[in-house]
């Protein structure tokens, strides 16, 4: 039996299809068809993440498909608290998250990973540099001396466990640092953790990435566990100023190169984008990897659109992420309250989620031209249709929570207007 890829090129329409497929028609009158989605598979428009034997937790990521939203959890070595952890899961995935990045640096890595797997009925995603780094640490006493064979032992560990997609820093290769040393660095640095660690890594041992220089190794273990290989973005930007600069582009070409070399193998890509961009440059971001990959599905955390709202910074990329999304981005990470504070909390999940979801449904509107349950929404209005509004909210919860706790929510108007409330006055004028 082949891999989800291979699958689709003999043209057979697999269980992960269908999954998809019924998924995406529950809340629209519109979506793709089982087959409409093997043949975006086929063009590579389209990957379907899911997970060694986690078939019927698929999610398909791609050209006319919903935006997809993804939540990052995780331990950090100030804060190693498994409950915590699982909670947070549990919130992301009530809230209404497509994915789970499980992103954890501290702690029985493993047990962590196989905790969030049991937890979820999601797809899982990872960097397995991280936990390659921090084993190099605990056993040879730095990062730097992480061989080639512990890298890739980490790899097919978090592939086995059932892993649906993996952050690959690939892209991060002698070239692209070259370039980023020849521009003269960076005004925010370099905030890819991934990024970092690999770049140190080439720097002490005077060797090339081996995610890179061993990419076929890497394939291999991708192809067996039937894995989505995301080609991490380790030269993103971490400041507007830094947007869209020689380095990333340049990671970029070379991660393009690696997503066709992974299709011929079998192996679904996409491809990670910047994080924070000032929204004149979303656009730009978004068709120049469309066009350089032919398409393939883009993954972009945010982004960020100004460095100044710490606190805020769900808000800065919902800004981002519509905006993206409307141009064609098919997949965004979600930004919490709590970046470039702290470890996020449960409460700041759920915040993370909410403004990414409300952003990828208005980028959907304008990709999709999915406008329909907004066009419901206001005749509810109109109608003070109170159980109807709250059918069709995002999270009805706070919206029925938020009323209930106002004067007049016994009636059918609310405590905005009181008894001067235009719908009743209109309702009145158009009975004149």
């Amino acid at each position: 039996m082949g891999t989800i890829l291979e699958n689709a090129r003999a043209g057979q329409v697999t269980r992960e299809m269908e999954i998809v497929a019924e998924k995406e028609g529950l809340n629209e009158k519109e979506g793709l068809t089982s087959e409409e989605i093997r043949q975006g598979i086929v063009d590579g428009t389209i990957v379907i993440a899911s997970g060694n034997g986690r078939q019927e937790v698929s999610a398909g990521i791609g050209k006319g498909l919903r935006t997809k939203v993804n939540a990052s959890i995780g331990t950090s070595s100030d804060i190693i608290d498994l409950e915590m952890e699982l909670e947070k899961a549990r919130v992301a995935e009530t809230s209404g998250t497509d994915t789970i990045m499980e992103l954890s640096t501290a702690g029985d890595l493993d047990a962590i990973r196989q905790a969030v797997l049991a937890e979820v009925a999601l797809p899982v995603g990872c960097v397995p540099l991280y936990q390659a780094s921090g084993e190099a640490r605990a056993r040879f006493g730095s990062a730097n001396k992480m061989t080639d064979d512990l890298l890739f032992e980490v790899i097919e560990k978090q592939a086995h466990d059932g892993i649906g997609f993996m952050a690959i820093h690939c892209g991060v290769n002698r070239l692209s640092v070259d370039t980023l040393s020849k521009q003269g660095g960076r005004d925010g640095g370099l905030v890819s953790r991934g990024g970092a660690f690999m770049i140190s890594w080439m720097n002490a041992n005077k060797m090339e990435n081996p995610l890179y220089e061993q990419f076929d190794r890497l394939l291999e273990i991708l192809h067996k566990y039937d894995v989505v290989l995301s080609l991490g973005n380790g030269m993103r930007a971490g400041a507007i100023s830094d947007a869209t600069d020689r380095a990333q582009i340049q990671e970029l070409l070379v991660n393009t190169e690696l997503a066709e070399r992974a299709r011929d193998f079998g192996v679904q890509a996409m491809l990670e984008g910047p994080g924070h961009i000032p929204i004149d440059q979303i656009e730009a971001n978004v068709v120049l990897q469309k066009s350089l990959s032919r398409g393939k599905p883009f993954y972009m955390l945010g982004p960020i659109t100004t460095d100044i709202a710490p606190g805020y910074d769900h808000i800065s990329a919902a800004i981002g992420s519509a905006w993206a999304a409307a141009y064609g981005t098919d997949f965004i990470c979600y930004v919490t309250p709590s970046e470039h504070l702290g470890l996020p909390f449960a409460d700041d999940v759920r915040d993370g989620v909410m403004a990414a979801r409300i952003a990828a449904h208005v980028g959907d509107m304008v990709k999709l031209g999915r406008r329909d349950r907004d066009l419901e929404m206001g005749i509810a209005r109109k109608d003070l249709d109170w159980e109807k509004q709250y059918s069709l909210c995002l999270d009805p919860d706070r919206a029925r929570s938020i009323r209930s706790m106002r004067p007049g929510s016994d009636g059918d108007g609310c405590s905005m207007c009181g008894d001067q409330c235009a719908l009743h006055v209109s309702t009145a004028c158009e009975g004149a």
